[in-house]
């Protein structure tokens, strides 16, 4: 069915309601599967990825997947396997899937070069995706989930690896010179309009992955490029807050565990007493700016985390 655009000149707002330069709901989770080395949980939109991490490990070569590396360097595995409930046509791919192949192969050298693989000769690091849900996005959601769990298993890298896609309103045969670029499509967008798969290093604009599989004219390239790469900041930015947020829970946890070992009161004195000796790790070791503004902040959070325990 072809995709409405008709009243986008109008309101100037696409069929969800975004305007162009506006991305869908991002949710994200760490360190979801206890057992993995490192994994996380994404949502771009009604895309969701879950992605695991295994290494790195001593010699261990996946079959059929995309990678790269050699004996001097770590070598990166990907694989990915897409669910067959995933999209509308619920087509089961296998795993000689040229599209599939084709995306472990750019994870695969976007992480290469990103990684400090040289620190870990003659072994393998393994990604693992799982697609549940698609609409849209697909390979940066991949490329996001695997920055996170890289980051949950401990493994240096230069910065994150941050993707988006970008696209314009007009399709390449109407040869609209008023189209707007557009960010982070849906899957209905990409049916129906030219779009490009970027991820940058960081929040600066060092462009490490650069896809495009459709025809788009010329001179509309370098403004979906620029609106990428402005889209890819702000995921740099939403991933940072989710990697942040993370350590700081562990970082309770973990006092939290010390406190009780040193014998300190239980109850709200014993919380708040940690809440104090936080303050302090955090001023010392300055990891983040806090405000010391009364005993009662944050009291709800370090509950819920000392019933957890």
């Amino acid at each position: 069915m072809p995709l409405d655009t008709s009243t986008y000149s109008l309101a100037l707002l696409r069929l969800d309601g975004r305007r162009w330069n506006e991305l869908r709901r991002m949710h994200a989770q760490i360190s979801t599967q206890p057992s993995a080395d490192g994994s996380s949980y994404l949502e771009m939109g009604n895309t969701k990825v879950i992605c695991t991490v295994a290494g790195p490990a001593e010699g261990r070569r996946a079959g059929g997947g995309g990678g790269t590396g050699g004996d001097a360097t770590a070598t990166v595995q990907v694989e990915i396997s897409i669910a067959g409930f995933s999209g509308v046509d619920r087509k089961r791919r296998g795993r000689g899937d040229k599209r599939t192949s084709e995306m472990q192969m750019t994870v695969a050298n976007a992480f290469a070069n990103t990684l400090f693989t040289h620190l870990y000769p003659h072994s393998t690091i393994l990604i693992t995706l799982h697609v549940l849900s698609q609409d849209g996005s697909l390979l940066a959601a991949c490329l996001n989930a695997s920055t996170l769990a890289l980051i949950d298993a401990g493994i240096p890298m230069s910065d994150y690896v941050a993707a988006c896609t970008s696209g314009s309103t007009s399709s390449y045969s109407s040869n609209d010179e008023a189209a707007d670029p557009l960010l982070d499509l849906n899957g209905t967008e990409e049916q129906e309009l030219p779009f490009l798969t970027v991820g940058t290093l960081g929040a600066g604009e060092k462009v490490s992955v650069l896809v495009m599989e459709s025809r788009v004219q010329a001179m509309r390239l370098e403004g979906m490029l620029a609106v990428g790469v402005d889209g890819c900041k702000q995921v740099k930015e939403i991933l940072d807050q989710v990697v942040r947020g993370h350590g700081k829970k562990s970082l309770l946890e973990w006092l939290l565990v010390r406190n009780r070992a040193r014998g300190a009161p239980g109850g709200l004195d014993g919380l708040h007493n940690l809440q104090g000796l936080l303050i302090s790790y955090f001023t010392k070791n300055d990891v983040f700016t806090v405000e010391p503004t009364g005993c009662d902040r944050g009291d709800e959070e370090l509950r819920a985390i000392a019933r957890e325990k």
